[in-house]
């Protein structure tokens, strides 16, 4: 029986491939991730006999070995999309699920599976509104003797039960529409008796953002010209609710004292700017909204005493409950016809309810922007944000500001245990992973330091090294092992306490492994290092807005993911793990391939599937490269699956 299950699992992988292609070319094989996400649905009749059905479910999962933990020696092997019946005795079992992609590859799980002829007893249900998606709700029921609970909503027009789920696992559902239903749960087993649990529960719709947008990067005043933000200086006596007979109503929201432009009942709504601003030499326009009904907007930068029939705009998709940070080139504008060095008032158009930020217009300074790696504001241009006082989030580090820059500086007056000085910053260090810690440090005399990376909490484990700074602003790098920790609250570590004398910090970057190996990663080179496919007379398509240069394609016919393709040639050694980080966007919603691998047959690769927006977002892939190395291996964007545009920059790969 164990050969003949082998036998048909390898016979519909074969059908499945056959049936995927119409030539000899199976290179796309080698761009298919493993399955991820796997699990099992039980369901049980409710009749005593102890017939209990079993869904597998995965992503990127062809087949499904179920092994089912009662004594039965062989598996069953069925498709993906399909379910398996088995007869058990009451008991408790451990369910096994192998689950196979088309090119074998297995990802295995195991299911607690409780079978009772019993009622089931003390069940216990806790249903709770989302603190973060609106309108969702999170449900989890336990009880004993049950096999699975039914979640009933309690909406008109739905079908009942919306979420089946197996006892103990938490559920979540998206109402449409806010308000107070019915809820159920019934809690089933192997008994034709189930226990119930039913209440009246408020569902809620979160109408404002529970978090800021990002805040902007630090820039000279010459590069930006700023008409709402806490970032910069904005344009004195703007007034952002002219009587322009709208219909709009206007708040100023608060956040935790991040204050926020609010436009309610939106059909159109004005900014009457303080003073004319010239907008010639600026290279972008910046907008951050976030809405909870809002489609799209139409944005309208308007001219002194331009007439309505003059009026140039540009139209943006807008998705619900989350910041869309949009930077617009002016050459949108421009193009039009619009003349942009009389700007005096802003338009919009739309409906709902918006809230707006971060208004403002900008250009690429000539200066280097810092890169901070994992960390934020790792030189210290926002002040005391995100660096704390040992662990205590209540605190804020010192600050001192002098020329322009601003930088942590603490004056040790007693010498005492090294941690009773200290900052931090909290970031996630991923156990196993090698990090690059790298900072600029000074002081009034010689005196050392202790640098690293550790928990921020008991047991405290962490990896440091004592570091000498001297009178002269020093960079100092140091290469740490997390093999014995790591938290998604670890912490920086800068103790100071040990030394007498002043600790000056600056530009704290901490990266994952020992630097970024990718060579022209944000394409201000144009195509350098970069081909299409493994060809090395090929250069892969840039384009540049606003000073910056970036990769873009548009796919206007599905195919094979490999047909159209970014890589860059460079050395993948085996057995290490590396570190893929991107950012990418869409004028769609759509799927890309990302990953390493090699650049010739056998192709052999580690690749994930990333699901991009039209909101430009930082994406983070861990890799390890098991089966493969070369000299010549590569960095893989495969894109050619689905239709619609894929711009990508700031490409990194280092090596944990």
């Amino acid at each position: 029986m164990k050969i003949i299950n082998k036998i048909t699992k390898v016979f519909i992988i074969i059908l499945m491939i056959y049936a995927c292609t119409d030539d000899d070319n199976l290179s796309f094989l080698d761009n298919i991730p493993a399955p991820s996400n796997v699990s099992a649905v039980f369901n049980i009749t409710q009749d005593n006999t102890g017939v209990v059905t079993i869904m597998p479910v995965a992503e990127g999962a062809t087949v499904f070995d179920i092994y089912f933990g009662d004594g039965t020696v062989e598996p069953e092997t069925i498709n993906q999309g399909n379910a398996i019946e088995h007869t058990y005795l009451e008991g408790t079992y451990q369910v096994k699920v192998v689950a196979s992609n088309i090119k074998g590859d297995t990802v295995e799980i195991t299911e607690e599976l409780m079978v009772s002829f019993k009622a089931p007893e003390n069940l216990v249900v806790s249903i709770e509104n989302d603190a973060a998606i609106s309108k969702q709700v999170n449900v989890t029921a336990t009880a004993d003797f049950a096999t699975v609970y039914e979640f009933y909503s309690g909406e008109d027009g739905v079908t009942q039960p919306v979420v089946t789920s197996n006892i103990g696992e938490a559920v979540s559902y998206v109402y449409a529409n806010p308000g107070i239903y019915a809820i159920k749960v019934v809690a089933k087993g192997g008994a034709v008796d189930t226990t119930e649990y039913a209440a009246d529960f408020e569902v809620t719709e979160i109408l404002a953002p529970i978090i800021s947008a990002s805040i902007p990067s630090t820039r000279e005043d010459e590069d930006v010209i700023s008409i709402f933000s806490d970032k910069y200086t904005d344009i004195a006596d703007t007034d952002f609710n002219p009587n322009w007979s709208q219909s709009t109503l206007y708040n100023v929201y608060d956040l935790n004292g991040d204050k926020m432009i609010q436009y309610s009942n939106l059909n159109y709504q004005g900014i009457d700017i303080g003073s004319e601003i010239d907008a010639s030499s600026m290279e972008m326009l910046h907008i951050d909204i976030w809405t909870t009904d809002a489609t799209s907007i139409d944005i309208f930068p308007l001219p002194n005493g331009v007439q309505p029939e003059d009026e140039r705009f540009v139209t943006k998709t807008l998705v619900a409950d989350q910041w869309n940070s949009f930077d617009i080139p002016m050459s949108e504008f421009t193009s039009q016809g619009l003349s942009v060095d009389k700007l005096k008032q802003f338009k919009f158009v739309g409906s709902g309810t918006i809230f707006i930020d971060n208004l403002y217009f900008y250009k690429q300074g000539s200066g280097v922007i810092f890169d901070d790696g994992l960390l934020t504001n790792g030189d210290f241009e926002n002040g005391s944000d995100s660096w704390l006082i040992g662990v205590d989030d209540s605190t804020s580090a010192p600050v001192v500001t002098e020329g322009g820059n601003t930088y942590y500086s603490v004056d040790v007056t007693a010498a005492g245990n090294s941690y009773d000085v200290n900052t931090s910053q909290k970031v996630e260090i991923i156990q196993g992973n090698t990090y690059t810690l790298t900072f600029d440090a000074w002081s009034n005399v010689n005196r050392g330091i202790i640098a690293g990376i550790g928990l921020s909490k008991d047991p405290w484990t962490n990896k440091s090294e004592t570091v000498n700074i001297t009178t002269s602003k020093t960079t100092y790098s140091l290469t740490l092992s997390a093999a014995e920790f790591g938290a998604t609250d670890a912490r920086v570590i800068f103790d100071l306490g040990a030394e007498i004398g002043i600790v000056n910090i600056d530009n704290v970057s901490l990266i994952i492994g020992t630097g970024n190996i990718v060579v022209n990663g944000d394409f201000e080179n144009g195509s350098d290092s970069w081909l299409i496919g493994v060809d090395t007379s090929t250069s892969a398509p840039v384009v540049t807005e606003g000073g910056n240069t970036y990769y873009s394609v548009n796919v206007t016919a599905a195919g094979n993911a490999y047909d159209v393709n970014a890589s860059q040639i460079l050395e993948i050694i085996q057995g290490n793990t590396y570190t893929l980080t991107f950012d990418a966007w869409s004028d769609v919603n759509r799927g890309i391939f990302a990953g390493i691998g090699l650049s010739k047959d056998p192709w052999t690769n580690t690749v994930e599937t990333v699901n991009i927006t039209s909101t430009r977002t930082t994406y983070t892939l861990t890799l390890t490269a098991t089966e493969f190395g070369a000299a010549d291996a590569r960095i893989i964007f495969d894109l050619g699956a689905e239709i619609g545009m894929v711009n990508i920059d700031d490409v990194s790969l280092s090596s944990n």
